[in-house]
């Protein structure tokens, strides 16, 4: 954290929530080994805003239990950075 500017959401604890709000943009990953550590430390360290991350389950075209990650951003400019800049998004 930069001690010049600090963001309000960082300092009182409250940058990722631990319910995903129905106005946040989303996105579904693949579950992988250590992903959720990873993910969530470059997105504390890259952006600023809310956000969401949390386990997700889902059924595929073949009625199979599929077990990933919900990714979700207070803004939709947030998500688009983090879909194209996260180097973890490329083992999904």
């Amino acid at each position: 954290m930069k001690l010049k500017d600090p963001n309000p959401l960082t300092v009182l604890n409250m940058r990722r929530v631990s319910f995903c709000p129905p106005h946040f943009e989303t996105v579904t990953l693949k579950k992988h080994y250590n992903m959720e550590q990873a993910i969530c430390s470059w997105i504390e360290s890259k952006l600023t805003g809310r956000y969401f991350f949390g386990n997700n389950v889902e059924l595929d075209s073949d009625n199979n239990i599929t077990v990933g990650y919900t990714v979700g951003f207070e803004t939709a400019k947030e998500l688009s950075y983090f879909t194209l800049a996260c180097p973890y998004l490329k083992y999904n």
